[in-house]
């Protein structure tokens, strides 16, 4: 019953947004940012542990301030995404691209046939910048091949509309539960000289190693080091995140890695690297609500 609650929440969610102006949801969602920092719990409380290692020299109402942010920005996010539609391509990728930097090893990458591998944290509205991704392949005369990965959601309904939606904006969606189907997947695609998108700043298969984040031990995912390792594709960290005016994506420069285990072990703490560099100019559009350090994880 309650993931079928769930699902229709989602889904009137959608429909509403869709059929009332965008400055009655912006005012909605951020309301109900508000009444989550207010509240202190849930969300509010595991941002604020989060953001507190990367601004440790934050005072407490300043770390207040910073998690209000921190939950009107993920609020604006699924404004943003449940108002999205595939026609808006053309002018979400013109907005974009004004945000865009770091873009050249990605052309050249494009340019010689190779894949590319964007490691990106929960952050900002990352179905924009895929938006970005398959507009611009498109408008390089490529067959938009950009794939990313997802979690399967209970109830199937609700991600069947999340997979139906992310579809339709272009993407090549491969559930993560799939195993060695959706590594083969990634693979093919890699070596075809596609795009692949992987969020990597939390271990949701409980296969990641130790990495070194804000000066702190956390669990990163090894996936994106060993395909880039595996298929010859070039691995780029990206921290998509928000401005007044649209989005901004700085892409980091591409990190080294080839198919030895140190290499890759060396690649994931780079991409964790540059995640806390990226992370650290715009900290408040880091979505990361969940416990991501070892510390703060309960034993296995």
């Amino acid at each position: 019953m309650s993931e079928r609650l769930a699902d229709i929440r989602y889904a009137l969610a959608w429909r509403l947004a869709r059929a009332v102006p965008g400055a009655v949801t912006e005012r909605v969602f951020r309301l109900g940012a508000d009444l989550a920092a207010r509240s202190g719990g849930g969300p509010a409380a595991g941002l604020r542990r989060n953001l507190a290692r990367v601004v440790p020299e934050a005072t407490p109402a300043e770390l207040d301030a910073l998690v209000r942010a921190g939950l009107r920005s993920y609020a604006r996010y699924w404004d943003e995404m449940f108002r999205l539609r595939p026609g808006d391509a053309p002018a979400v990728h013109a907005r974009m691209e004004r945000g865009m930097s770091g873009t050249a090893p990605f052309y050249a990458a494009l340019e010689e046939g190779r894949g590319v591998v964007f490691a990106v944290p929960h952050s900002g509205n990352w179905d924009a910048a895929g938006v970005w991704v398959v507009e611009t392949l498109r408008r390089l005369g490529r067959e938009p091949v950009f794939t990313t990965m997802a979690q399967r959601l209970r109830p199937e309904t609700l991600y069947r509309r999340f997979l139906a939606y992310r579809e339709a904006l272009g993407f090549e969606v491969v559930a993560a539960e799939a195993g060695s189907a959706a590594h083969r997947a990634l693979t093919r695609r890699l070596r075809s000289g596609g795009v692949v998108c992987l969020v990597a700043d939390r271990d949701l298969a409980g296969s990641g190693i130790d990495v070194s984040f804000f000066g702190e031990q956390a669990r990163f995912p090894t996936g994106p080091a060993r395909l880039a390792a595996l298929t010859g594709a070039v691995l780029m960290p990206a921290y998509p995140h928000f401005a007044p005016d649209g989005w901004r994506v700085p892409i980091a420069e591409p990190v080294p890695v080839d198919r030895t285990p140190a290499s890759v072990a060396k690649a994931t703490q780079a991409i964790a690297d540059a995640f806390a560099c990226l992370i650290a100019q715009a900290p408040q559009d880091w979505h990361a609500l969940q416990p991501l350090w070892t510390a703060d994880l309960e034993p296995r």
